[in-house]
């Protein structure tokens, strides 16, 4: 048990660590199609819809 333990730790630290390097990536725009692609899906901004009902109101 204590050795799965050290596993999912070191797991969780590795992706703690690619966490923050992707984030600095998009932060300092290193590769400026990431960025492109982040507007095109509408990601990086904050737009809100509004959600169209599809079930009648009684």
């Amino acid at each position: 048990m204590k050795t799965l333990e050290r596993f999912l730790i070191k797991m969780i630290i590795i992706q703690a660590i690619f966490l923050a390097l992707s984030q600095l990536i998009h932060i300092w725009d290193i590769f400026p199609q990431l960025y492109e692609l982040a507007q095109y899906e509408g990601v990086s901004k904050t737009n809100y819809s509004k959600i169209l009902e599809t079930f009648q109101q009684k």
